[in-house]
C-alpha cells in the first residue's frame, strides 16, 4: 500500500502528515488491532458538555454557553469495528497510533466547521504530528443534497490523493446551510483550487459512484444512535476503550481524553 502525505498551514507554519487509504477490510483492521467493541462494556461513563460558540473562528474563541447533559447509561450492546472504520476516509495519521479519533459529520455543518477551525488543526499538530493519534472522518449527510454533493466530490477527491485537502477545502469556504456554496457549481471550483484533474473529478462526480458509501457510512451513524453532528469516538488500540465526545467541544476536552488514554 503506498502511503501518501498531506500538507496543511497552521499560523503560517507548513505541515505534512503521512496518511494511508483505509479502503480494504484488511488495512482497517490492521489500522485499529481489534476485532470488536464490546460499546456497552467500554465506553467512559463521561459529562459532556454542550457547548455553544461565537461566529469568530479565531483560536481566540471562547464557548459563550456551557452546561451539564446528564447521561443516561448505555444499553450493552455489541457494534463491530466496521461500524467505526469503514465507508469512511482515508487514515490521516500513523496506521498504527494508539488512539483512533473518529468523526462523524457534515460539510454544510455549522459545528462541524466550528470545530475544524476551533480544534482540529490543534489535534493535527499535537497528536497526528507526534503519531499518537490518527483521524478517520465519516459522513452523515443531515442537511441536505449539497451536503450529499459535498461529501461525494470528497471522495472523488481522493481518487486523486486528496481527499484531505478538499475536505479543508470545503469548511475554509464554508457559507451555512443549503443556500448553494457547497452545491454543483462549487465544487467544481473547489477542485480546481486543489489541483485535481478535472475530466477525471467530473467523471467521478456524474457516475455516482461513492453514493453507496455514503450511505453506508449514514447507516452506520444510525448504528451507533447518533442524532446530530460533529459526533466523535476516541478509540484505544490498547485496552478496547471508546470514549463519545459530542459537538463542536474545545481542544482542552479531546487533549484531556488523549492523554488519559496514553496513560493507560
Amino acid at each position: 500500500m503506498e502511503d501518501k502525505e498531506f500538507t496543511f498551514s497552521i499560523e503560517g507554519e507548513e505541515y505534512t502528515i503521512s496518511k494511508k487509504d483505509n479502503t480494504s477490510e484488511k488495512s482497517n483492521r490492521q489500522t485499529l488491532h481489534v476485532p470488536s467493541l464490546g460499546i456497552g462494556a467500554v465506553i467512559a461513563g463521561i459529562c459532556i458538555a454542550a457547548v455553544v460558540f461565537g461566529a469568530d473562528f479565531s483560536e481566540s474563541s471562547e464557548p459563550l454557553i456551557e452546561r451539564q447533559l446528564a447521561q443516561e447509561p448505555p444499553t450493552p450492546q455489541k457494534i463491530a469495528i466496521d461500524v467505526f472504520i469503514q465507508n469512511g476516509s482515508p487514515v490521516l495519521g500513523e496506521s498504527d497510533a494508539p488512539i483512533t479519533l473518529v468523526e462523524f459529520g457534515d460539510y454544510q455543518c455549522h459545528y462541524c466547521n466550528v470545530f475544524y477551525h476551533n480544534t482540529e488543526h490543534k489535534i493535527l499538530k499535537n497528536y497526528v504530528m507526534t503519531g499518537k493519534v490518527n483521524v478517520i472522518f465519516k459522513d452523515y449527510t443531515i442537511i441536505g443534497q449539497d451536503s450529499v454533493t459535498a461529501a461525494h466530490a470528497t471522495h472523488c477527491a481522493g481518487e486523486q490523493g486528496k481527499f484531505w485537502q478538499y475536505h479543508n477545502t470545503l469548511y475554509d469556504n464554508w457559507r451555512g446551510e443549503n443556500n448553494g456554496w457547497a452545491g454543483k457549481e462549487n465544487i467544481a471550483k473547489f477542485a480546481e483550487q486543489v489541483g485535481l484533474d478535472m475530466n477525471t473529478f467530473n467523471e467521478c462526480n456524474n457516475d455516482g459512484r461513492y453514493a453507496q458509501k455514503i450511505s453506508l457510512s449514514n447507516s452506520d451513524a444510525q448504528k451507533l444512535g447518533i442524532t446530530g453532528t460533529p459526533a466523535f469516538y476516541v478509540i484505544s488500540a490498547n485496552n478496547q476503550e471508546v470514549q463519545t465526545i459530542s459537538g463542536a467541544q474545545p481542544y482542552e476536552v479531546f487533549e484531556r481524553i488523549f492523554d488519559a488514554m496514553l496513560e493507560n
